[in-house]
């Protein structure tokens, strides 16, 4: 993210910038996408889309970047909750392409983490962990819309920014959103749910109540009996359980393990099977001025 991009986005190319993408969201992106436009599902097509994204991310100043991807779809959460999401009903023709996209990137020179006990958004949390205990790190910038990862926001150092809408949430603006502070986003979503990962929240607490109670009592624990008890208190503890990434997956020893070089003698490769050759001349010209 650079440019007008990164000046909309509040992250300065004069300084380090740590760019954490969710490869998974994008190849979803890139997928329907194409079919929406284009009607028609092209073998690589999605993976090209997000090589395409990346090398445009580069392209405007971003030096320092990595991209966390769901290996599989199935999780360590699988084991927690019985409807918890998995790759049951997804499309075949991109399933297909969550491999391809991490060899790709790989081969572009990318630091690709490929999640399996755990999930992308776990790999975005833990990345964001390690890159903002890193003093030469200015700022930490998570590329994703998903909810989950607002609970990573840190004041205006780690920020969420949603390409999709074109905004960037840091602390004040995930309170404005969510009305919660961040930190407190997985209490949040333990009371109100989250269909896209299958589990539904306490029943007869919506939205409105959820952040009353939160910004009242804090966090679910500390939620006096009479207002959460029993069952529905268990539950609630298991859905924050869902809800909460995990940060200890050791994806680096140092940042500058997220410095692009360039892309790799097998890129070459790659970018014939995908079938689009730009991707060869940007990644070279790229690396030319990086």
């Amino acid at each position: 993210m650079a440019g007008l991009e990164l000046a909309q986005a509040g992250c300065r190319t004069v300084v380090v910038v740590a760019h954490l993408v969710d490869g998974t969201y994008e190849l979803f992106r890139h997928f329907y996408g194409l079919r929406r436009f284009k009607k028609q599902d092209p073998p690589y097509g999605a993976v090209a889309g997000v090589l395409h994204t990346v090398l445009g991310m580069i392209e405007k100043g971003a030096t320092h970047i990595g991209v966390a991807t769901d290996h599989v779809v199935e999780s360590f959460r699988n084991g927690l909750w019985p409807g918890y999401k998995t790759s049951e009903g997804m499309e075949p023709a991109l399933f297909a392409q969550f491999h391809p996209l991490e060899d790709a990137l790989a081969a572009m020179g990318v630091a690709v983490w490929p999640m399996v006990e755990l999930e992308a958004d776990d790999g975005l949390a833990s990345a964001a962990h390690l890159a903002s205990a890193d003093a030469r790190m200015e700022k930490v910038c998570i590329w994703t819309p998903d909810k989950d990862l607002a609970q990573c926001v840190s004041g205006e150092r780690v920020v969420q920014m949603d390409r999709r809408a074109n905004k960037l949430l840091d602390a004040g603006a995930v309170r404005l959103k969510y009305g919660v502070e961040p930190f407190r986003i997985p209490d949040l979503l333990a009371l109100v749910g989250d269909s896209a990962d299958g589990y539904p929240g306490i029943d007869g607490i919506g939205d409105v109540t959820a952040r009353r109670l939160i910004n009242r009592y804090g966090a679910i624990e500390d939620f006096p009996p009479e207002v959460l008890a029993g069952q529905r208190r268990e539950l609630a503890l298991l859905f924050k359980r869902l809800a909460t990434l995990r940060t200890d997956a050791a994806l680096f020893a140092d940042v500058e393990a997220l410095r692009w070089r360039g892309p790799t003698e097998g890129f070459d490769a790659w970018a014939a099977k995908v079938g689009d050759e730009r991707l060869l001349a940007r990644s070279r010209k790229a690396a030319s001025v990086a």
